[in-house]
């Protein structure tokens, strides 16, 4: 793998607040430039990032308005270039270490716009920020989709959700009759019942009064035989022929006995019965809604669980794609959109938190750009500053930072736009022979 480029020394002269600084930072770690406010600390990575970041970078007011001279930047790169920006239009001068010209185009393949420019991504939405990881890792899409499929499924979980509350709501509120029947009263068939028990009972009394009669006409015969016996002679013939009679009464008694009569049908149970169908009704179909209403409700919570399977099965695959890449910082993933580090989102993060993630990220996103450009690291004291430092330097990576600071933590301090301890600045006589004028926005990479 080809190592990242790093700043390996610069100089600039009347730029913004600066009126001459020479510095070689570290070849990785960190390099603090430290001074009160309003001295050039800033101004010198604003001439940093635009000698390398092109006309984008460029400062509403270049020019130092005490110098005499123009503005005139240069940058010597690890990889041998050599970057001069000089003269009234600060033409661009990018050659290498044989002398052969190049241009824009070739230092914009290998400088990240967020190395020199990181406070853009440290300002950026929190949606932002994930997004440009999720390009580096190269999953974006495959991730966007995974978080589409699962706030799909949430969404319709948390509806049916609902649906099935309602429904085991409405269910528990439905009241019950243990004593009803299971299925409706028939008025057609009570009334059908009620019918076959007047018939049976019909063809009893009938029975019973056919025995009456015959009873009667039996108890008739014999005292007509006794009244024949009592006769004379004469009289036999009446006697016989009611002797006859009385053994044909006496058989057909003996066959209704043989016979008897069933018992009476209790027809009130069923006329009172009857008469309360409606109400009885009423309450199995209570029973049959409240039964269907806790079988929809058991449907409804089933659905939830199906759902909730979904949602997980797309979290866990969620969680197995980003467990497949490899992350820039260990601790560094992404949850719901956002970047969280060590289980803490972007507005948790301390301030060097923070940092550690756009600067892996920045590296992650141009991996060619060994350096970056920090403003503003007095927020920082001396222990973490030198934790951050040892951080860089097992990274591999430089980073050039301001701090309004003059103590053991800076390598450089400014006043007045000159390094603190170092030689007079050229005098304001002093002119700067200008480069040919080559645009920023070349194609071509010249010799190179």
């Amino acid at each position: 793998m080809e190592e990242s480029v790093k700043i390996t020394r610069l100089e600039l002269q009347n730029v913004k607040r600066v009126r001459a600084v020479a510095l070689s930072p570290r070849p990785e770690g960190l390099t603090v430039i430290g001074g009160r406010n309003a001295q050039g600390k800033t101004s010198v990575l604003d001439g940093i990032a635009y000698a390398l970041g092109g006309e984008k970078f460029r400062p509403s007011s270049l020019q130092n308005s005490d110098g005499m001279a123009p503005a005139r930047m240069e940058v010597e790169l690890s990889n041998g270039l050599r970057v001069v920006r000089e003269g009234k239009n600060a033409a661009l001068k990018v050659t290498d270490p044989t002398g052969r010209k190049a241009g824009q185009r070739l230092l914009d393949s290998f400088v990240s716009e967020l190395a020199i420019d990181l406070p853009k991504f440290l300002g950026s939405p929190s949606a932002q920020k994930a997004k440009t990881l999720l390009q580096c890792l190269g999953i974006e899409d495959k991730l966007k989709q995974l978080d589409d499929e699962e706030r799909k499924w949430y969404d319709e979980r948390t509806l049916a959700g609902r649906e099935a509350d309602r429904k085991a709501k409405y269910a528990a509120e439905l009241p019950e009759y243990p004593d009803a029947p299971e299925k409706p009263l028939s008025g057609k068939e009570m009334t059908k019942r009620l019918q076959d028990a007047l018939a049976v009972n019909a063809a009893n009394r009938a029975a019973r009064d056919r025995l009456a009669e015959l009873e009667r006409r039996a108890v008739a015969a014999g005292d007509e035989l006794r009244r024949a016996e009592e006769a004379a002679e004469a009289a036999r013939v009446a006697a016989n022929s009611a002797a006859v009679r009385l053994t044909q009464a006496q058989a057909d008694l003996d066959k209704a006995k043989s016979a008897p009569v069933g018992a009476d049908v209790d027809t009130a149970a069923i006329s009172a019965e009857l008469e309360q169908i409606d109400a009885v009704n009423a309450r199995v179909r209570t029973n049959q809604e409240k039964a269907r209403a806790l079988d929809e409700a058991e449907q409804a919570k089933a659905a939830v669980g199906e759902l909730s399977q979904k949602v997980e099965a797309v979290r866990t695959a969620r969680a197995a794609l980003l467990a497949s890449v490899r992350m820039p910082l260990e601790g560094l993933s992404v949850e719901d959109g956002e970047l969280v580090y060590n289980g803490r989102k972007w507005d948790c993060m301390s301030g060097m938190e923070q940092v550690r993630v756009a600067v892996c990220v920045c590296r992650m996103l141009r991996p060619g750009c060994g350096f970056v450009l920090l403003d503003r690291m007095e927020a920082f004291d001396p222990a973490q500053l030198a934790d951050f430092g040892q951080w860089l330097a097992g990274l591999g990576m430089q980073a050039i930072a301001t701090r309004v600071a003059d103590d053991g933590t800076c390598d450089i301090v400014i006043e007045d736009g000159t390094v603190r301890g170092a030689d007079d600045p050229p005098s304001p006589e002093v002119r700067f022979e200008e480069a040919t004028p080559e645009p920023d926005s070349a194609d071509g990479l010249g010799d190179w």
